[in-house]
């Protein structure tokens, strides 16, 4: 590696040795066993004579202001604005990514700037950010960087937020759940046939860490991109319902997103509003309080209602706030508790 790139290279915090300087990396559930030399699946951690490195320590190569509804956030800090950045690399390969070009690339493939922790602290402040979001590729994959860049946000007073595929092994999940204050899960589907052929990953640890996050009390939200003719079913939508309920509880917000062709289904329409309506309708059936429609802006199912009055206490319309009609957590009309961290 070029002697530029040292600033970017940190031994990594989750793998084992073995013998022959071999290593099996323990960040995420692949558990990749790499010989000397040479990478692990996402492509931005290397073995080098039996230490494990990651080389994108401080290396954004995508970094911008966005409103905390992009994320989506809609239980979050509503009408805040979040630093986000992103590393290259992913632990999967989600034919329908929409960030393909940083997610599916070596870090030395794309440009990069050097941006260290207190950096990315001083950036967010100075653009009055309240929250930093590790987001765009898949923040497990640039773990060492996202939780040190956590700490110094923190100590700065700024918020952190986490946009991942959940696909993350327990011991990494449960120090990252101490150091942020919000993880927005892109659950892909809800069959392991998806997973395997569309995601090439897993359901299984996806759940489990939905269940982990929940547990540990960190505020999680779930996004569902509703791809035609592959995880549209009703029996996949009233599963999802009910698995979320027994779960999860009735307070986790799940978006139901509408899929424009990208990457590599170009072949499949856009999905229907009339599907994102069916899912919708099945998370209420099951008494699911918090089910938004996602991507089509102006559709009533993005305002947040409050549970018992009905009323709307966060207005919202695309990324824009009209009204926030909630004093501490509760609805101003019937007092009624709102879950979400909104300040």
């Amino acid at each position: 590696m070029a002697a530029g790139d040292a600033q970017f290279t940190a031994e990594a915090r989750y793998y084992e040795k073995l013998p022959n300087r071999r290593i099996k990396c323990v960040l995420c559930p692949r558990e990749c066993v790499i010989d000397d030399r040479e990478r692990g699946y996402c492509g931005v951690r290397e073995n080098r004579g039996g230490k494990y490195y990651t080389l994108v320590h401080s290396r954004v190569c995508t970094a911008h202001v966005d409103p905390i509804e992009k994320k989506p956030f809609f239980h979050f800090l509503p009408g805040s604005r979040s630093f986000s950045l992103a590393t290259a690399g992913c632990n999967v390969n989600c034919k329908m990514c929409q960030n393909w070009e940083i997610s599916q690339v070596r870090p030395e493939q794309i440009p990069s700037l050097y941006m260290p922790p207190p950096q990315v602290a001083a950036l967010a402040q100075r653009n009055q950010c309240a929250s930093i979001a590790y987001t765009y590729s898949e923040p497990v994959v640039f773990f060492e960087f996202m939780v040190d860049a956590a700490e110094a946000a923190r100590a700065a007073g700024v918020k952190n937020v986490v946009v991942t595929g959940g696909y993350v092994k327990p011991e990494p999940l449960k120090e990252l759940c101490q150091k942020v204050d919000a993880i927005k899960v892109d659950l892909k589907a809800f069959s392991e046939k998806f997973y395997k052929e569309v995601v090439n990953g897993e359901l299984r640890p996806v759940l489990d860490a939905l269940v982990m996050i929940r547990k540990l009390g960190v505020w999680s939200e779930i996004v569902y991109l509703v791809i035609p003719t592959l995880n549209d079913s009703d029996a996949e939508f009233r599963g999802l319902a009910k698995w979320i309920r027994a779960n999860l509880g009735v307070d986790v917000p799940i978006h139901f997103s509408r899929f424009h062709p990208e990457y590599l289904l170009k072949n499949l329409p856009v999905t229907p509003v009339a599907t994102l309506e069916r899912a919708k309708a099945a998370c209420d059936a099951e008494g699911l309080r918090y089910v938004y429609v996602g991507n089509v802006p102006g559709h009533p199912a993005e305002k947040t209602l409050c549970p018992k009055c009905r009323k709307v206490v966060v207005d919202r319309e695309g990324y824009r706030i009209n009204a926030v009609n909630l004093s501490r957590g509760r609805c101003r009309y019937c007092q009624q508790p709102v879950a979400g961290v909104w300040s």
